[in-house]
């Protein structure tokens, strides 16, 4: 993934999190992975796998191509 997708996926997940009103930790521990990749995610610093993508829009309750297709989000 290109370094401006991995920050739009970021800010997507930031968005859909804060608008479900999850911390991080509630968030990972919902999708049960790890706070700290959530953050790395968050920051576009970590390229997340198809299951980590999978578990986090689940957690959300939103749908996978929802996650990782932002649009209308500018950097």
């Amino acid at each position: 993934m290109t370094d401006n997708l991995l920050k739009k996926i970021g800010i997507k997940l930031k968005f859909e999190r804060m608008k479900k009103g999850f911390s991080q930790e509630e968030l990972a521990e919902a999708a049960k992975i790890s706070s700290n990749l959530v953050s790395l995610i968050e920051r576009g610093k970590s390229n997340p796998t198809v299951e980590t993508i999978a578990a986090l829009s689940k957690a959300l309750d939103i749908s996978i191509e929802e996650l990782i297709n932002p649009k209308n989000i500018e950097l």
